[in-house]
């Protein structure tokens, strides 16, 4: 594996793990809470990673052939999840 591929795996992992504890503080704090604005950011959360998780799980899966199309499935599920970040916080 070269340098280039090691620093992509590190860094989505990195972002992997941040991101899964914001959506458990999140799920927590709806769970604690009840507010429909905390499931929206939980939901958030989770789109964000699962874009960032899938989109390097097939790079690899694919030998980075297929780039336009990852990134735009990367970019659909971000785009969703930030939007639902948003209505999370614009909801209260």
């Amino acid at each position: 594996m070269q340098t280039i591929e090691l620093l992509y795996v590190g860094f989505s992992l990195t972002l992997t793990v941040a991101g899964l504890s914001m959506v458990g503080f999140a799920v927590r704090a709806y769970q604690r809470t009840s507010r429909r604005a905390l499931l929206h950011l939980s939901i958030g959360f989770t789109l964000i990673v699962a874009a960032a998780t899938a989109t390097t799980v097939s790079a690899f899966l694919t030998g980075f052939e297929r780039t336009p199309v990852l990134l735009s499935v990367n970019y659909l599920l971000t785009t969703a999840g930030f939007l639902s970040v948003i209505f999370g916080i614009l909801s209260d």
